[in-house]
């Protein structure tokens, strides 16, 4: 028993990282509520949730206001473009889906929305995460996470595929996602936790890189 509840077992382990994420879940959500602020909460999260799920993190609170308040301008303007992109991409759909442009022009028209849509969704994957961790100029830290995300498609599928599962979940079976109630208590946290493991993997592959050529 006392082997159990000792603060190096698994099961403390598990209840101190349960606790870390229903933390971190908090704060983001507190830190989006302007909606401005979306790019340095998203930013943040992905900075923490890597930490916590290569085991780095030793303070929540400490590391999420630390990269908040370090990638807060870029953040925003990052986010600001991503939106913009996601808005023209929207007006494309509308205009073609409405318009008689043909239906083999119609058909071009949209295979190349998806094909820009996606690259943006998974740019967008990699983006805040890259800015976690690396430094740059917002239009290299846009165009490395759209190469990463050509470079890695299998960590940006799996990426998008634990979002949309949980976005799936919420809006066919609400009940499992306890009606809203995952997304309050862990689910921002959770998601880039498991995401942060993935990202973390890609990232360190050039850290070690870049550390060698010194």
């Amino acid at each position: 028993m006392n082997t159990l509840f000792s603060p190096d077992s698994t099961l403390m382990r598990g209840l101190s990282t349960v606790a870390d994420l229903m933390l971190l879940n908090l704060i983001f959500i507190a830190t989006s509520l302007p909606v401005v602020t979306l790019g340095a909460s998203l930013t943040a999260l992905n900075f923490t949730a890597m930490r916590i799920a290569t085991g780095e993190c030793n303070s929540v609170t400490g590391d999420y206001l630390r990269s908040f308040r370090r990638n807060f301008r870029q953040a925003t303007i990052i986010g600001l473009v991503l939106a913009l992109m996601a808005g023209v991409l929207a007006a494309w759909f509308v205009v073609v889906t409405n318009l008689a442009f043909g239906t083999l022009a119609e058909l071009l028209l949209l295979a190349v929305w998806y094909v820009l849509a996606f690259t943006l969704v998974t740019t967008a994957l990699f983006a805040f995460p890259y800015l976690a961790s690396f430094e740059g100029r917002t239009r290299d830290v846009l165009r490395n996470a759209r190469l990463l995300s050509w470079k890695h498609p299998v960590t940006a599928i799996a990426a998008l595929a634990v979002i949309g599962l949980c976005a799936a979940a919420t809006v066919f079976y609400p009940h499992v996602t306890g009606f809203g109630l995952f997304w309050f208590l862990v689910g921002f946290a959770g998601i880039a936790t498991i995401n942060g493991r993935l990202f973390a993997g890609v990232f360190q592959k050039y850290i070690a890189a870049a550390s060698g050529e010194r």
